[in-house]
């Protein structure tokens, strides 16, 4: 299939093609944007983004819900091309829009709620004051998002940043520019009036020029922390904040009351689907000794039947195989004992389901980010031993923990450090819009989704006004020591018993 590319025109005559992974065929051909388009792109942003915001809660919710709309209607057509440049199954790729589409419409419903201008408590000593809280929109908001997941991802700061009125210049990744294209067209179906997601196209310039368009009130980024650290340093020199969405190296906790079926059957699902390209897929999995030969057969079981290129695609980035395969053999030769697929496995453009057991954490198939279908299983003593190794990482993103007893699983996530754990569950956290997503450590910072998601996209702005004067003149050179003395005594007496 081949996408239409409706990108704004670009000062240079240079294209690339993205192509299907799992063939090499051409899927699409698209500009290369530099600084010139990718200014240019930020202005109209601006014009759009002072409409946008104008429109209030009501008016931009009204317009948000008629893009749901339009995505639900157009969600098979926007499927075929995230399936085409990432090579997953096309009902994986329907799944990603589903998840997307909840996020906009929570984003559109809730985003009056969150920031909308609020009364809060002035204090003692302000009590001849109305203080009110606001959340204001940036403006324009940079998003540089990832080919692994090229709807729901990005969404997550598109959506969000959106709802809270701002407009956006999004730059998909070079692996699927189609993605983004075809999102910025359903965005226009809906919201005629004005380009309120525009798309520029490109590599790593193309980021980079984004980065430092004076433009632009904020970057929310997502990929790998060389990359997220190379767009830190770029948007300091305009001091533009940024929101960072790293890696992982993702654990599974299995404790001795778990299902284990389920739990074995939440790793596959964690680990290999997406072939493994998932920034909180299962990567590490720590069992308690006393249920880990069982939990490993079932993961054995059902991990032997999976096949790449039928229940997932391929490598979409084709140079991750040779991630995957350093990390294999590194796992083997320290020790580790493969129960499903080896080395053999890494057949690019795919990968066929690894798992290797009894593996030293100083390996790097523990250490480092895979980002494909391998799952390293190593037994531990206790849950205790388990949260240890699990928060031995300099990641921080997601977990898993399974546990025969809801409160003893919250207790032990409770305990682990990074942004987000599912409890006899794996991801669920991404699919529900009212939590945050982010995390901590080399996973970066900031939080899409949730309300924290929709603040992140604002800048608070707090507004005193004065209602009346104090008989007691304290910011003002007509105060005296018995004034003073007066001040003095209303602390003394409410805060110093």
């Amino acid at each position: 299939m081949t996408a239409s590319t409706e990108a704004p025109a670009s000062t240079s005559t240079d294209t690339f093609d993205s192509l299907d992974p799992r063939t090499g065929a051409v899927v699409g051909t698209h500009p290369v944007h530099g600084e010139a388009d990718v200014l240019a792109a930020v202005a109209r942003a601006e014009e759009a983004a002072r409409w946008w915001r104008a429109l209030g809660f009501d008016g931009r919710r009204e317009r948000l819900l008629a893009w749901r709309k339009t995505l639900v209607a157009r969600l098979d057509e926007v499927a075929a091309v995230v399936s085409a440049e990432t090579g997953k199954p096309l009902d994986d790729a329907r799944l990603e829009l589903v998840l997307a589409i909840d996020h906009v419409d929570w984003a559109a419903k809730h985003a009056k709620k969150t920031l909308g201008r609020r009364t809060v408590s002035p204090g003692l000593l302000g009590a001849n004051q109305a203080a009110t809280l606001g959340y204001p929109p940036i403006g324009v908001v940079g998003v540089i998002g990832p080919w692994n997941y090229p709807v729901f991802t990005p969404m997550g700061s598109i959506a969000y940043a959106l709802a809270a009125g701002n407009a956006v210049v999004f730059k998909p990744s070079e692996l699927t520019p189609g993605v983004g294209e075809i999102l910025a067209r359903t965005l226009a179906d809906a919201v005629p009036e004005k380009t309120l997601l525009e798309v520029v196209t490109g590599f790593g310039e193309t980021g980079a020029a984004l980065c430092r368009a004076p433009g632009v009130g904020k970057i929310a980024f997502t990929g790998s922390t060389a990359t997220g650290r190379r767009v830190m340093a770029a948007c300091a020199e305009t001091l533009t904040p940024v929101l960072i969405e790293c890696g992982g190296k993702d654990a599974l906790i299995v404790d001795a009351g778990a299902d284990v079926e389920a739990a074995a059957d939440a790793a596959v699902w964690g680990g290999m689907s997406n072939a493994g390209q998932t920034c909180v897929g299962v990567e590490r999995v720590y069992v308690v000794e006393s249920v880990a030969e069982e939990f490993t057969a079932a993961l054995v079981a059902k991990t032997r039947g999976l096949r790449a290129g039928t229940q997932f695609g391929p490598m979409t980035m084709t140079s991750q195989t040779e991630v995957v395969r350093r990390h294999v053999r590194d796992a083997l030769e320290k020790g580790g004992r493969a129960v499903v697929g080896g080395e053999d496995s890494v057949k690019p453009p795919f990968v066929e389901p690894v798992v290797i057991v009894d593996v030293p954490e100083d390996s790097s198939a523990v250490t480092e980010e895979t980002f494909g279908p391998l799952i390293v299983v190593n037994r531990v003593p206790d849950v205790a031993e388990a949260v240890r190794r699990a928060n031995g990482t300099s990641y921080g993103l997601g977990a898993s923990v399974f546990t025969g007893s809801a409160k003893e699983g919250e207790r032990i996530a409770e305990g682990l450090r990074c942004g987000m754990v599912s409890v006899n569950g794996v991801i669920a956290f991404a699919g529900i819009p009212s939590l945050p997503f982010g995390g901590v450590g080399d996973s970066g910072f900031g939080r899409i989704h949730g309300e924290d998601g929709l603040r992140e996209f604002t800048r608070p702005q707090a507004i005193a006004r004065q209602r009346f004067a104090l008989p007691v003149p304290v910011t003002s050179f007509t105060r005296t020591a018995k004034h003073m003395s007066t001040l003095l005594g209303l602390v003394r007496a409410r805060h110093g018993r």
